[in-house]
């Protein structure tokens, strides 16, 4: 095990060939020092596998080509992330209801308004009880009652297309 100081005196003079080759990889003065100071952060992490005497360079240069590696990397998967997101439009993001089939809208449609309203709100608005009734402009109570017969109306109204699209209860 080597001191510190000895460490340094063998890892020290890597420093301005490691600048060169950060530069030299990343083309980029910024991102070279940050390779640099990354790789010089994890060397010092893992000085107690450094053996003295052993080429530093060499085991320098290798930390900063991994680091460098796996910058790029990380870097690919950002790009990939963005290019996904930039392929989203606002025409690609629907209404709720608007996947459904023609029956489930036209059963949704066919609801009486206070019914439609709660079950818009609430199971495809994804909004609370509380958010649901402050909307509405009545009691809690009030919407659970009307969130309960609308489902029950819709349930009634499409039992048919769920048992063409093989989603009726099973008689188990």
């Amino acid at each position: 095990m080597q001191t510190e100081q000895q460490y340094t005196q063998e890892i020290l003079p890597c420093v301005p060939e490691l600048s060169r080759t950060a530069l030299r990889l990343a083309r980029s003065t910024a991102l070279a020092d940050d390779l640099v100071q990354e790789t010089l952060t994890r060397a010092w992490q893992s000085r107690s596998s450094f053996q003295p005497g052993t080429n530093a360079r060499a085991w320098t240069h290798r930390i900063l080509f991994n680091t460098y590696i796996n910058h790029y990397r990380k870097r690919k998967r950002e790009r990939q992330a963005l290019e996904e997101i930039r392929g989203l439009s606002y025409k690609s993001v629907r209404p709720p209801h608007e996947g459904f089939g023609d029956e489930v809208v036209a059963a949704l449609g066919a609801l009486q308004p206070e019914f439609r309203k709660a079950v818009e709100l609430v199971d495809l608005g994804e909004l609370s009880y509380q958010a649901a009734a402050a909307r509405l402009d009545c009691p809690v109570g009030t919407v659970m009652s009307r969130l309960h017969r609308g489902r029950k109306r819709l349930r009634g109204a499409l039992e048919g297309y769920a048992a063409k699209q093989g989603l009726g209860r099973s008689a188990a």
